[in-house]
């Protein structure tokens, strides 16, 4: 399957708004890398990524997020996950990224 993101910024809320749609793997990751990359460098604030139409992701993927939350992390600024499938879930227990990237939803 192939990977579609939209993106938008929340003024009221001051984050990004990015929703992948399909598959993050090894032949799509860079396209969420350049997704979160360009939507923060256009103005540097929080990113809520919302999983709901997210089918699949692998390691690839989880490094993609891993390095964009390090890097946010630099400026004060944070990375949420929404609403992540069951398998999505459990690939972020596995690794304990969990209680890192999404808290409250992820339980």
């Amino acid at each position: 399957m192939t990977l579609q993101i939209q993106r938008s910024f929340d003024r009221e809320k001051g984050a990004w708004n990015i929703t992948p749609k399909g598959d993050v793997d090894i032949s799509t990751a860079s396209m969420l890398r350049s997704a979160l990359d360009e939507a923060y460098r256009e103005n540097k604030a929080d990113i809520i990524l919302h999983f709901d139409d997210l089918n699949y992701m692998d390691s690839t993927g989880l490094g993609v997020i891993i390095g964009a939350y390090g890097r946010m992390k630099e400026n004060g600024n944070n990375i949420t996950l929404k609403n992540p499938r069951d398998n999505i879930r459990k690939l972020l227990r596995i690794t304990n990224l969990d209680r890192l990237l999404c808290p409250e939803l992820c339980e």
